[in-house]
């Protein structure tokens, strides 16, 4: 067999029931770590940190095409919230506030990066 099978480059341990479906199971941890990332903006927010490691308010309105500012703010607030991204506020006037990938956000991109490799490899298929 030539092509490599997802489950055989990541080792999966089977799991009973409750390990899954438990109030703290898999399927728990992997949907709340779907609902920190969902949102139209908060992939392109996340990719450009780890592009940029510090970046202003600005220049993701640069950045990103079509993102309004209301939605910039709301999505920025939301990952500070879930521990994704790290604010810095300079205290300065005019005012100077910086966002960056907090420690949480760094761990995430791996997988985030193994989840584009996915894709990669199995590609949509039409119907």
């Amino acid at each position: 067999m030539d092509e490599a099978i997802t489950h055989f480059k990541v080792p999966v341990e089977r799991e009973p029931r409750e390990v899954c479906l438990g109030p703290d199971g898999s399927v728990t941890h992997v949907a709340r770590v779907l609902r920190m990332i969902t949102g139209r903006w908060k992939l392109p927010i996340l990719f450009r940190l780890l592009a940029e490691p510090s970046m202003r308010a600005s220049q993701f309105m640069r950045d990103i095409p079509d993102i309004s500012q209301k939605m910039l703010t709301q999505h920025l607030r939301e990952l500070e919230n879930d521990g994704l991204v790290t604010r810095r506020d300079f205290g300065e006037q005019p005012p100077r506030v910086e966002y960056g990938l907090s420690s949480a956000g760094r761990g995430l991109m791996p997988v985030l990066m193994s989840v584009r490799e996915f894709s990669r490899d199995y590609p949509e298929t039409s119907g």
